[in-house]
């Protein structure tokens, strides 16, 4: 029995373009049972070889896509001259595939000895992010496969998390052009910068910015409220903060709600039908605002949902839904907090929506890696 234990070093989650490490380690359990008087073949443990390969799986639902379309084409670096080919055993169509890397060939371990690898690969720059809609999902895992002699493959699925950098505005993420600059032998060489390093500064540095926006909401009988967002370019885990002015309100509101919502828009060429795109909901924010001359608005961005990205197939889009209930008649509010008031039994409601486009981008600590499993393993 040889056990083969896959861990991922900087933990779950990756951006497009960085390099992921992976220690795989193959081990023969000292079993308390052997005895001197075993032959050699009964102590030893062989594999005749080992590899590993980095793919992405895309899949699709039936109901929503058209998979018949989804030209699978695209994917890359796909080796049919070896028999590892774990991605053919997964549901969907691979979108990325490396090539893949030889661990070794003919390993034999000793009861108690163990041999560890590392594993290397550079994610693509265009690879698309995990994600997983209604309609499409792009999941990633690393996957090492091992064999004995005259017997089948067993395959180590290790699954992680990729956020791609490749929609961050005037940014050249994988740039490979030579430096073209006068070169001084007598000077220390500067290292350059790394595209990884640059991008998540250009990511610091959009997210950073603040610039607030204000809009005036009205319905047809006078203005409801003034809304601020101080920004509108978020990072995953940030608070999405807002005020809201109902001092000149000519229209009475008695509660606002405000959900942050995800907008799955499919190609026209796959989509099935004439649908609206998919919508989800998450964190939700819910006040009775009715006397209120001011209020604000703190929406946290969970760390588990998917910037904003796009492919071929589908676009990725987010946005604040706002409802808010009005009167359809002024209510008078006492001027002083020694009056009594009495708040009406019954009053004529009428609800309307507004919805306001925002950019979530990537968070440069992404997750905690801590409490996630990094570690996998097989019996062979």
């Amino acid at each position: 029995m040889i056990e083969v234990i896959g861990k991922l070093l900087k933990g779950p989650v990756y951006f497009s373009g960085e390099v992921i490490e992976c220690y795989v380690t193959f081990s023969n359990p000292l079993n308390p049972i052997h005895q001197k008087s075993q032959s050699y073949n009964d102590v030893f443990e062989g594999l005749a070889w080992a590899s590993a390969q980095l793919h992405c799986q895309c899949s699709a639902n039936d109901k929503i896509v058209i998979t018949d379309k989804i030209n699978s084409s695209r994917t890359s670096a796909i080796n049919a001259e070896t028999a590892f080919a774990p991605w053919q055993k997964d549901n969907g169509h691979a979108v990325v595939n490396t090539k893949p890397k030889i661990l070794f060939c003919d390993l034999r371990l000793s009861p108690g000895e163990s041999k560890t690898y590392i594993y290397r690969e550079t994610i693509p720059c265009d690879a698309p992010p995990s994600y997983r809609g209604q309609a499409i999902k792009y999941s990633y895992k690393i996957t090492v496969g091992a064999q004995r002699v005259n017997s089948p493959i067993k395959l180590l699925r290790i699954p992680f998390r990729v956020l791609s950098l490749s929609e961050l505005p005037e940014v050249a993420i994988c740039n490979d052009s030579v430096d073209l600059s006068p070169n001084n032998p007598f000077m220390d060489t500067q290292e350059r910068e790394n595209p990884l390093e640059i991008s998540l500064q250009t990511l610091q540095n959009l997210t950073a910015r603040r610039s607030p926006n204000f809009y005036n909401i009205t319905n047809g009988r006078g203005k409801v409220v003034r809304f601020c967002l101080f920004k509108n370019s978020y990072k995953l885990g940030e608070d999405i903060v807002g005020t809201f002015d109902f001092s000149n309100a000519t229209v009475s509101c008695v509660q606002v709600s405000v959900a942050l919502q995800s907008e799955e828009h499919i190609a026209d060429e796959y989509k099935r039908g004439k649908g609206n795109p998919s919508r989800m909901s998450y964190n939700k924010h819910h006040e009775v605002c009715l006397g209120l001359k001011y209020s604000q608005l703190v929406l946290p961005i969970p760390l588990h949902v998917t910037p904003d990205f796009f492919t071929h197939l589908m676009t990725l889009k987010w946005r604040l839904h706002f409802e808010f209930v009005t009167t359809t008649k002024v209510i008078e509010m006492p001027m002083t907090n020694t009056i009594d008031w009495q708040a009406p039994s019954s009053l004529d409601v009428e609800t309307m929506v507004w919805d306001l486009p925002l950019h979530i981008y990537p968070s440069i600590t992404p997750s905690n890696a801590s409490i996630q499993q990094t570690k996998y393993n097989i019996v062979i």
